[in-house]
């Protein structure tokens, strides 16, 4: 539907007046769902400034890597279009090993050397992991590939943990289910803003030199110039979700128009081999994941400031306050005294 349709600014304008009215309710409920008073707690504050910014990346990025694999890296190297999901799911195992490793053992060290340091360090690796994404050419080593998703899963298994105990650890008890679906807020909502923002600077980067090298390759193929034309003014999204879905996008393109039938036997195995359309948009896809990778690096680094501002460590000194121990912040959980 593009940016640019009047439903979508009708919807995003809706969205942001009902966001409002549910913050100006909130404030005046007796048990509200969301307890903006928290937000004075300088580490739930960054600590979930920190969690969206890592989400909004983490989102968009496993998307991006997917349709890498799919429409690119798999077809060039010998995979049917109709197995690609299954192998791209296989070969992007590696980004959840790290995730599975790295929680439990984060979650440990944070209990004992504290919170930030941790969550801190991961929100840079995180980063790191996207500029070495950057700099891969797209038909890359899958073993390089495999080490920098793996090291992309530990860093979001490094942040986690420290990050949601800081979190959890700056609210006094009696609001922590509060604060835990606060959190949940914040990392799910990233999630979802993640796949609109990366798809958005993807076909961006996509929409400047796709159109024109999709046009002439299929003419140099036999394709009628203005049936190309046709084929590459369509929406770059289109050739994507192809990829993704398992279907070759040029034969799922040309063979309603009946030209395939009018072509040689040589012009139609190589458009319809698993070479041809991985080779075309090479260029202009790498474009487009310069862009993304980019903006997730730099995503990752301001979760990686706002984890240093969360302020001090909650270290193994820590401990949560007894029945006659007042807590910080206990005014606000306590507004009966």
């Amino acid at each position: 539907m593009g940016w640019t349709n009047p439903l979508v600014d009708m919807l995003i304008a809706g969205g942001l007046l009902l966001l409002a009215a549910f913050v100006v309710i909130e404030n005046r409920v007796s048990a509200p769902m969301i307890q903006l008073s928290l937000f004075r707690q300088r580490a739930f504050t960054f600590g979930n400034l920190a969690g969206l910014a890592i989400s909004i990346g983490r989102g968009g990025m496993q998307f991006v890597l997917i349709i890498w694999l799919q429409g690119i890296w798999l077809p060039l190297h010998g995979y049917d279009y109709g197995d690609t999901p299954l192998w791209a799911g296989i070969f992007m195992l590696p980004l959840t090993a790290g995730f599975l490793a790295a929680g439990p053992v984060s979650g440990y060290l944070s209990d004992r050397l504290g919170s930030r340091g941790l969550a801190t360090g991961g929100a840079v690796l995180f980063g790191a992991s996207f500029l070495g994404l950057m700099c891969l050419p797209i038909d890359f080593s899958y073993w390089i590939f495999a080490v920098l998703i793996a090291l992309n899963g530990i860093a979001s298994g490094m942040f986690a943990s420290p990050n949601s105990s800081s979190i959890m650890g700056s609210v006094p008890a009696r609001l922590r289910g509060v604060a835990s679906g606060m959190r949940a807020t914040f990392q799910n909502s990233g999630t979802a803003v993640s796949i609109g923002v990366f798809f958005s600077l993807m076909i961006a980067g996509l929409a400047g030199s796709l159109p024109h090298t999709l046009t002439a390759g299929l003419q140099q193929q036999g394709v009628p110039a203005h049936l190309a034309a046709q084929v590459g003014g369509l929406p770059p999204v289109s050739s994507l979700f192809a990829a993704q879905l398992g279907v070759n996008p040029i034969q799922h393109l040309l063979q309603p128009s009946g030209v395939l039938t009018h072509l040689t036997a040589t012009q139609q195995h190589t458009l319809t081999g698993s070479e041809f359309f991985p080779t075309l948009i090479s260029g202009p896809f790498h474009s487009g994941l310069v862009i993304v990778f980019a903006f997730g690096a730099t995503l990752a680094f301001l979760a990686a400031i706002a984890s240093l501002l969360r302020g001090a460590s909650t270290g193994p000194t820590a401990k949560t306050p007894g029945p006659r121990e007042p807590a910080t912040g206990d005014a606000l959980a306590r507004p009966d005294r």
